[in-house]
């Protein structure tokens, strides 16, 4: 309550527990279950713990702290910086290497697997939010990244066609994690992830890869919850068709 003009507010009120009639108690040992499990959580495996009747009401609070999973102002990486891309799924109709199945952009840190950055978006505005101007960019010869270092990246492109190494000894660490991803969906997921919602799963697995050396889940779960006090209330309706709020998401 407002002590200057008496108004009354939920605590709960403009975060991811907005207008939520369970109480809290079980939202943390949701975000508990899910920072818990080492290769993914489901929606399943969610109702199931948690003794939910509904299987939507445990994809609702699933989708919402994959939300969270990402914090809006998040730094960008730096220094050397692989990016590629991957395709997860079948074939789409238009063919070509580049036009099948759901794409993601791999973005790796350092000649050490680092952080890493994944999503479905466009390439050069992805890299742009991702990374700061200035680092050094490596990619393979696809035209797309060839204005990289007119927005201030310097680029360093590798042409498979006619080198005697093959593609994943020229970008080593984005190829090892783009098989990770794939087979973290296909093993959690059993590949049944909609293009709609694919940038949520791959927050997912962004958020578990770069905490992959934490100690204890116990940083996993303050981190998700702080993430989730922070993060905007999402109708429902804007979810399933997979709209993201309207923070910023670096």
């Amino acid at each position: 309550m407002c002590g200057d003009c008496g108004s009354q507010t939920s605590v709960t009120a403009g975060t991811i527990f907005q207008g939520t009639r369970i109480p809290l108690k079980v939202w943390f040992q949701a975000i508990w279950w899910v920072v818990s499990q080492k290769n993914g959580a489901s929606a399943l495996g969610l109702q199931r713990v948690l003794g939910f009747g509904s299987y939507r009401t445990a994809w609702t609070w699933l989708h919402k702290l994959r939300r969270a999973m990402v914090r809006p102002e998040r730094e960008r990486l730096t220094g050397q910086v692989e990016v590629d891309e991957t395709f997860i799924g079948g074939v789409e109709c238009g063919g070509g290497r580049r036009h099948r199945g759901n794409k993601a952009l791999v973005v790796v840190r350092g000649r050490a697997i680092g952080r890493i950055r994944i999503g479905s978006a466009n390439l050069i505005a992805f890299i742009q939010r991702n990374i700061e101007p200035g680092s050094s960019v490596i990619t393979d010869g696809h035209k797309g990244y060839c204005s990289l270092a007119s927005v201030g990246y310097v680029h360093d492109r590798r042409v498979h066609l006619g080198s005697r190494e093959d593609a994943h000894a020229l970008l080593p660490r984005v190829h090892r994690v783009a098989s990770l991803i794939k087979r973290w969906l296909l093993g959690t997921h059993h590949g049944a992830v909609s293009r709609e919602h694919l940038d949520y799963y791959l927050d997912e697995f962004t958020f578990r890869f770069n905490r992959r050396s934490s100690r204890t889940r116990g940083k996993l779960f303050y981190r998700l919850l702080e993430q989730a006090v922070a993060g905007e209330p999402i109708p429902y309706a804007q979810m399933v068709k997979g709209v993201r709020g309207c923070k910023k998401q670096g």
